[in-house]
């Protein structure tokens, strides 16, 4: 077996698996705490720095009005954005505190690849290079809003950052990690050498998107994001890939504690800080794992989202005329007349189906 495989780094000994797991758990649970102490005060503060949804008139990427998203969301002008601020500090914070303490104690960090550290490398960088983007754009729509405009960055700009980005990311998973085979049920191993550089920067520019996308209903994309980590745990947990676990854990705490703030009525939201950040290190860490073919399934949702959102701007570009209604798909539903919670909660285990279903796909050999 090709020595570059992820998924099939099982070796060693499984040792003390209660002892680690009961590692995870206190990640998750010191996570949440710290996130749950902290939001509270950083909603206050986001509110003193005027950190919030600002009310405009949006346009879409050809420059033509979207009122149908205007009504659906004028309710939510003034809510802060910067909840994936929060996350992404304190996620970092706690999983370089148990990183730490995993070297005081002596504790092996098991990982799939010829360097824990490259690992830990790939995905910090992903979280914060990608975050870093979002809050530049969430920061020129808020302080440097012009009448009708819907994008902080020009989308060229910002599309341009993100290909780069996933440039250099997918330049580290080849070279530093040695990725460079997808794995298909059924069908086997291929390796596609110098093109996995290519594939995997399409697939994290697209979930960077897709989560963006999807971040549109109070509660939607952070609830879905949160059941699809959870299936990718239990992938890494099955691999004993100490980063790539011990990264879940500390980001799922996050995310819960996010959570219960920003369910229906949200007093806080992602913002594109989080939603970009997010969406790029979920598909890094589903690479990562040796899962691609699994990605789209665990993540299926998201890419509901993004595929109406796609056919809509061929129809749009080509066609000169609207394929769908209106898209993405819940926005759709929200013009069909659900409502928002309703929405919500349907999409919600929608998505814990596919993320049974993507399990079912990631364990066949």
């Amino acid at each position: 077996m090709d020595s570059r495989l992820p998924f099939d780094g099982t070796q060693g000994k499984r040792g003390n698996d209660n002892k680690t797991m009961s590692t995870y758990l206190f990640a998750i649970f010191a996570s949440f705490i710290l996130n749950f102490i902290l939001i509270v005060p950083f909603i206050n503060f986001l509110y003193q720095l005027k950190f919030q949804r600002q009310e405009q008139k949006t346009k879409d990427f050809l420059n033509k009005p979207t009122p149908i998203f205007d009504r659906f969301n004028k309710h939510k002008h003034g809510t802060p954005i910067g909840g994936g601020i929060l996350i992404l500090l304190t996620t970092v914070f706690v999983f370089f505190f148990f990183i730490l303490m995993y070297s005081i104690f002596k504790k092996n960090i098991f990982s799939n690849y010829p360097s824990a550290s490259s690992e830990i490398l790939v995905i910090i960088f992903t979280f914060l290079s990608f975050g870093i983007l979002g809050f530049l754009d969430d920061y020129k729509k808020i302080f440097f809003l012009k009448q009708g405009s819907f994008f902080g960055l020009r989308f060229r700009h910002k599309f341009i950052i993100e290909l780069i980005l996933s440039l250099i990311i997918s330049f580290m998973l080849f070279f530093n990690l040695k990725i460079n085979i997808i794995y298909i049920p059924f069908f086997g191993v291929f390796d596609i050498s110098y093109f996995y550089i290519l594939f995997s920067t399409f697939v994290i520019m697209a979930f960077a998107n897709a989560v963006n996308i999807t971040d549109g209903l109070d509660g939607l994309a952070s609830g879905i994001l949160l059941f699809a980590l959870v299936g990718f745990w239990v992938i890494s947990r099955s691999i004993l890939d100490v980063p790539t676990s011990l990264f879940i854990a500390a980001w799922l705490g996050g995310l819960m504690a996010f959570l219960y703030f920003n369910i229906y009525p949200a007093r806080i939201f992602l913002g594109d800080t989080g939603s970009l950040s997010f969406g790029a290190t979920f598909a890094v860490i589903g690479l990562i794992l040796g899962k691609a073919f699994a990605l789209p399934i665990i993540g299926g949702v998201f890419i509901i989202e993004i595929g109406s959102s796609l056919i809509q701007i061929v129809g749009r570009r080509y066609f000169h005329r609207k394929l769908l209604p209106v898209a993405p798909f819940h926005l759709y539903l929200q013009h069909k007349g659900w409502e928002e919670p309703k929405i919500v909660m349907r999409l919600w285990l929608i998505s814990i189906v596919f993320v049974i279903f993507g399990l079912m796909i990631a364990f066949m050999k």
